[in-house]
């Protein structure tokens, strides 16, 4: 694996390092996670046994798939983990598909590539994909950052056959090949940069354009040196299409504890024990509600609140929107997937929330099971 770095990016590492501080921590998880989980415990049993009621009580037979089914919920505040359960044949050591909290990854790769100077947000998709069709050529990366490429993109599930859901086109049909290319495929539907809506495609054309920047200089397992390894996530795994690109809007696979650090590396302001690894205001601009989410919402359910590829629970009165979450803190965003998957991070309590399940029917309430975390998490 190339590990090469040019001096124009050594010089903007080191502009980027010294941008603005990075948060002071007593310990950083990189090696292990400190534990706090005995005190917890004694100090908040009926707490706990409140959150386990709710989260980890099956109904019906699991084989039907029917109810809340609940994989793990961890819990971390002020760095240690202050809670922690495994279920379904789930434990500390074993990968979890995340879904689409893989796409807060891809944020993150975006985030470091713009740092390193390999991109540009405002550049072009074909800059980096010029054997993409001439019409996708408008789409720009933060276009794509913001669910706004304004293509004609299908995102439907379960029930759908190929040819109604391009998302089911894309992971397992047609498009599986070359996804980046079955992506820009679809004709445009409105002007890029113009209306929100929420794309699996989005997501997949970035992570391809940010891989193809990026390969040059750090090789095919870019996300390791660039951000894995420096977090202390040793448990990835992800997908990529035949053409090797990342599947970045649904295929990482990670332990509960490896998508803490994750969640914990954002609730940093994207450093880790002292280096800066995302840029200055990266956080907190993809922790903003975009423009295009507030100009038309095209895919969106009515308490939907969007930044970029992370949900957010901010009110947003001009269009109606009340907070998403009324019993969770308001400057909550969330890394959340299919079949409930989630990394909940709630910077004014310094928790971080992981919780990964099987549910198939909608019957968890994600704001209750927040509200019974952070009774238990709470400083």
């Amino acid at each position: 694996m190339t590990r090469t770095l040019t001096l124009t990016s050594l010089a903007l590492a080191a502009q980027m390092a010294s941008a603005a501080p990075c948060p002071t921590r007593a310990s950083w998880p990189t090696a292990s996670w400190p534990s706090r989980q005995a005190e917890v415990a004694s100090a908040r049993a009926s707490e706990i046994a409140a959150l386990e009621a709710y989260a980890f009580t099956l109904t019906g037979d699991d084989a039907e798939r029917k109810g809340i089914r609940t994989d793990s919920v961890l819990i971390i505040q002020g760095g240690s983990v202050v809670y922690e359960r495994y279920a379904r044949g789930y434990g500390a050591g074993k990968r979890h598909l995340a879904w689409s909290v893989t796409k807060s990854f891809t944020n993150a790769l975006t985030g470091i590539a713009v740092g390193l100077g390999a991109v540009a947000l405002d550049d072009s998709v074909c800059k980096h994909l010029p054997k993409l069709p001439q019409a996708s050529c408008q789409i720009r990366l933060v276009d794509l950052l913001e669910f706004a490429s304004g293509l004609d993109w299908k995102e439907t599930y379960e029930g759908k056959s190929n040819q109604a859901s391009s998302v089911l086109a894309m992971l397992y049909g047609e498009g599986h090949a070359d996804m980046a290319a079955f992506i820009a495929s679809h004709p445009l539907r409105d002007p890029p940069g113009t209306t929100f809506a929420y794309s699996s495609g989005d997501a997949t054309l970035l992570s391809s354009a940010i891989g193809a920047a990026l390969e040059p200089a750090h090789g095919a397992d870019f996300p390791w040196p660039l951000l894995f390894d420096k977090i202390g996530i040793a448990t990835a795994a992800w997908e990529r299409d035949h053409e090797g690109h990342l599947v970045g809007s649904s295929y990482l696979y990670a332990t509960p504890r490896d998508l803490a650090r994750f969640g914990y590396f954002f609730l940093s302001d994207g450093c880790w024990a002292g280096e800066r690894i995302l840029p200055e205001s990266w956080v907190a601009d993809s922790t903003a509600v975009s423009q295009p989410f507030l100009a038309r919402r095209l895919d969106a359910e009515p308490t939907d609140v969007l930044g970029r590829h992370w949900w957010l629970n901010r009110p947003v009165p001009a269009a109606g929107i009340p907070t998403p979450f009324p019993h969770v803190p308001e400057d909550a965003y969330f890394a959340r997937g299919h079949w409930g998957q989630s990394i909940s991070v709630i910077p004014s309590l310094d928790l971080v929330v992981v919780r990964t399940g099987d549910d198939r029917d909608g019957s968890l309430d994600f704001d209750h099971l927040l509200e019974l975390a952070i009774a238990v998490g709470r400083p």
